[in-house]
């Protein structure tokens, strides 16, 4: 039997994400046998009382606590989850770096590039571990591809396409949440979805050199939140309303350091796509796609076969962490599987002390590329890509 590391667990931030990676965490010694490590949840904040009151009665957390402090500063606290609102992130991930601990962010790390600058700065200096909310790098399927390329079964990359199309924003009545508001949420698309798009293509295609981008704001008020609405939740015709402060939508060209060229685009107001992450990777041997909204499903063709087309290439048992959730061929997993997949990468990271892969060097590379596409907004120019690591 594997010797196995307790790890003390904290999770700031109650809401989908925290109670998502809280199943998670509950999940992974029925996935994984020969894990690393076994986990204790330790203490939950949430400024929410009905949350709270979950996070300890179904959940199993040892404490509950309104403040973050009390997660932050537990002697019985390894790692901290933090899944609280974007802008609340720098905060956090630097006091549990200072204080010692592990730290998962979801992402994005900052509202603002600078922002996560400086917590992949606290945590390098802190010599802690660090593992970013970038999940879809976890999908089975999406490993797979990232093989296949690595094994260069496409041949020289010539042309990447990523992208994210959510309709989360696309209904104008949708309320005024933080999410629509640059001070509470920092940039809109390109810190939220299109961040998403970024870091797959720096996993499966290296470096970006250059960019160049514009946005745009389609729906520029909304419905003010009578309460503490949600990006879910909508108003109604008459409500008082007020600016949308962040960009609905960015489209960025883009040049890789191998040579390859890109296309880029997010929007969340888009009509018709409902969770569009998605990548089309061509090459001078083969080419190949994959979209979240049918994660199970990865497109492939070969020159080497090219009358057969692209055929479709089902998740099965035989692709990277697959066979831990459903044995067989194309018997489906899902969104928090991924999420599964993911923490039990982290925490064994944890256990066995070393770096974790995406962590904050990751987020670091993905909001440098961010930068020179804001940028690029500005200016109406070709613009490198930087990197913001503070020395």
């Amino acid at each position: 039997m594997t010797t196995r590391r307790r790890l003390g667990l904290a999770v700031v931030g109650f809401g989908w994400m925290g109670q998502a990676h809280s199943r998670s965490y509950l999940r992974l010694p029925t996935l994984f046998e020969d894990r690393a490590y076994d986990v204790d949840l330790i203490v939950c904040s949430d400024n929410v009382e009905s949350r709270r009151h979950i996070a300890q009665s179904d959940f199993g957390f040892r404490e509950v606590a309104e403040h973050w402090g009390a997660a932050v500063e537990h002697p019985d606290v390894d790692m901290v989850a933090i899944c609280a609102p974007n802008m609340l992130h720098e905060t956090l991930v630097t006091a549990a770096a200072e204080a010692g601990k592990h730290v998962f962010c979801e992402k994005p790390v900052g509202g603002t590039p600078s922002q996560t600058a400086r917590a992949e700065q606290a945590c390098r200096q802190a010599g802690i571990i660090t593992g970013v909310g970038y999940n879809y790098r976890f999908a089975p399927l999406v490993l797979y591809a990232q093989e296949l390329i690595a094994n260069g079964e496409l041949g020289q990359i010539t042309n990447y396409r990523g992208r994210f199309f959510s309709m989360y924003g696309a209904d104008p009545m949708g309320l005024l949440s933080w999410r629509f508001l640059i001070d509470q949420a920092g940039h809109g698309a390109t810190t939220d979805i299109l961040s998403h798009a970024v870091d797959l293509a720096l996993m499966l295609n290296g470096p970006i050199s250059r960019v160049v981008g514009i946005g745009e704001t389609f729906i520029k008020e909304r419905p003010l939140p009578s309460g503490a609405g949600t990006h879910y939740d909508r108003g109604r015709p008459g409500d008082q309303t007020g600016d949308v402060t962040n960009e609905d939508y960015f489209g960025a060209l883009a040049v890789f350091a191998n040579g390859s060229h890109g296309i880029f685009e997010a929007s969340r107001a888009i009509v018709g796509p409902q969770s569009q992450m998605a990548f089309d990777i061509y090459g001078t041997e083969g080419a190949l796609s994959w979209n979240h909204e049918t994660l199970n499903e990865l497109q492939l063709f070969r020159t080497s076969d090219p009358q057969q087309g692209y055929t479709t290439v089902r998740a099965s048992e035989r692709h990277p962490f697959h066979g831990a959730f459903v044995p067989g061929d194309a018997n489906s997993i899902g969104f928090e599987d991924m999420v599964a997949i993911q923490d039990h990468e982290l925490l064994t990271a944890v256990a066995e002390d070393r770096p974790h892969s995406a962590g904050m060097e990751q987020a670091l590379a993905c909001v440098s590329v961010q930068a020179a596409m804001l940028k690029s907004w500005e200016t109406s120019a070709w613009e490198d890509v930087v990197s913001l690591r503070i020395d």
